[in-house]
């Protein structure tokens, strides 16, 4: 399995930043709101509607506050031809910043060079719409 790991430094208290990314159900407006037009929770299933419509579903495997770390795997819609797809989220205080890591591991193991620029595209907006207060 490959992995991609990457990290950015958010210039907002960590409780904030996780604040935001515990809020599952509120991705496309609190996260990412260019790049998830909507989205839904059902259970355990997050469901997002990407700006062209298409969809994706993902099953949220953990929320844990006291480690800041939210965990899901893509179960259908996914836009690469990933036969596996499992991310996490951590949210690391570093004084009034905060750090957030994103881990993906994909398979096949060739795909993590399409997958890496993607990642590193994700978190630079999420930074920015922390950032923004919005």
């Amino acid at each position: 399995m490959a992995t991609v790991s990457v990290d950015a430094v958010v210039d907002v208290p960590a409780q904030r930043v996780w604040d935001a990314i515990a809020d599952v159900g509120a991705v496309h407006r609190r996260l990412l709101p260019g790049r998830v037009a909507d989205a839904r929770i059902e259970g355990d299933v997050r469901i997002l509607t990407m700006p062209d419509g298409t969809v994706v579903r993902e099953l949220i495997l953990a929320v844990d506050h006291s480690l800041r770390r939210m965990a899901y795997t893509v179960t259908d819609g996914q836009r690469l031809p990933l036969t596996y797809h499992h991310a996490a989220f951590q949210v690391f205080a570093e004084g009034d910043r905060s750090r957030v890591v994103w881990v993906t591991d994909v398979l096949p193991h060739d795909m993590a060079d399409l997958v890496r620029p993607r990642v590193q595209r994700g978190i630079a907006e999420l930074k920015a719409v922390l950032e923004s207060g919005r």
